[in-house]
């Protein structure tokens, strides 16, 4: 899918249009989170097969010190970036989880609700806005 038809999907999935008065995080929410959830979970899986097919096939042992250690630099940036999506899929999972026991898209710090938007832009906020925010401003504070 092009860059420019991703900017108005969320993995294949169209913003949610909620119903006037409709109940938040109600059955057609979860799924549809849900279904978000999975894609980019499923995404992020294919990102790390497809790198250890990469490091298994480019895997040489160059003669050259230099190439040896492009390499070496190329397979570590590689390795870090699997690392942090490996941790990313661990806060998926977390979320499927609360999505499951109906406890997703509710503010871990003051209970109220994250919103729907809040959640398509970052389907792992456990915080809500104005949470979030003084969190940022207590980190800036203080470090």
């Amino acid at each position: 899918m092009p860059n420019s038809e991703k900017a108005n999907t969320l993995y294949g999935f169209e913003p949610y249009l909620a119903a006037e008065g409709e109940e938040y995080m109600n059955e057609a929410q979860s799924a549809h989170f849900h279904g978000i959830l999975e894609a980019w979970k499923s995404e992020l899986m294919e990102e790390v097969d497809r790198t250890v097919h990469h490091m298994q096939d480019e895997a040489a042992n160059f003669p050259d010190p230099n190439d040896r250690a492009s390499q070496e630099s190329e397979f570590s940036l590689e390795l870090r970036t699997r690392d942090r999506e490996r941790k990313l899929i661990k806060k998926i999972e977390s979320m499927l989880k609360r999505v499951e026991n109906d406890d997703y898209g509710f503010c871990d710090s003051c209970g109220v609700e994250i919103g729907i938007r809040r959640l398509e832009a970052r389907p792992t906020a456990t915080q809500c806005i104005d949470c979030k925010t003084l969190d940022e401003i207590r980190e800036k504070q203080m470090g």
